[in-house]
């Protein structure tokens, strides 16, 4: 990866940092080619304080370090984009980002969306997601009616740790369905919206 910290006269390159679950952006940092060369070595994020004038590491006072997932520059090489997991709030007031936002784990959904993208592409030897994909629609839709109909079968007893099971794997394979026609979560939180504002 080559990134073009001669590109600015004091050496420093924009970071955005994004939670690599949620793909909520967290927080806006810089890096001179230190910071980052301490960010690879260490797996934990590292800036350049233009107040402390020094290398920062996100955390290092507070315990909430930034985990770094993954790294990419973009095409004019002069602005990285970090991936990470943060270790509690990202804002020094406390706030889960630099905006106030809230980073939400039900988020998280959008991010299984992508993984089933990317799954979907695969060698269905090497994925269970391509292998049902390659099985056809009416596969995925039989796959959701059972997990559906286990669901409820394990709503009726009272082992808490089966239910939740299931409860996911009837999510997980409605994403899946929801993919193989063409939809996704937010065609279905449309319809939700429209049917509240009634």
């Amino acid at each position: 990866m080559t990134v073009d910290f001669a590109k600015y006269t004091d050496g420093l390159v924009p970071a955005i940092v994004q939670d690599f679950q949620t793909q909520k952006v967290l927080m806006l940092g810089f890096m001179n080619a230190e910071a980052l060369q301490k960010t690879e070595e260490t797996g934990k994020v590292t800036f350049y304080s233009r107040s402390k004038k020094r290398l920062w590491t996100k955390g290092e006072e507070s315990g909430h370090f930034l985990e770094l997932k993954s790294l990419s520059v973009d095409c004019d090489k002069d602005t990285l984009l970090i991936k990470a997991h943060p270790l509690g709030p990202v804002c020094h007031t406390g706030a889960d980002t630099c905006w106030s936002e809230r980073n939400h784990s039900e988020d998280f959904l959008f991010y299984l969306e992508d993984i089933i993208r990317l799954r979907k592409q695969a060698s269905p030897e090497e994925s269970y997601v391509a292998k049902l994909f390659a099985r056809g629609i009416n596969k995925v839709a039989q796959k959701v009616g059972e997990e559906a109909v286990e669901l409820v079968i394990e709503a009726k007893d009272q082992n808490d740790d089966l239910f939740l099971n299931e409860a996911a794997d009837l999510l997980f394979h409605y994403l899946l369905l929801l993919n193989a026609k063409g939809f996704n979560l937010e065609s279905v939180i449309d319809v939700l919206k429209k049917r509240h504002s009634k």
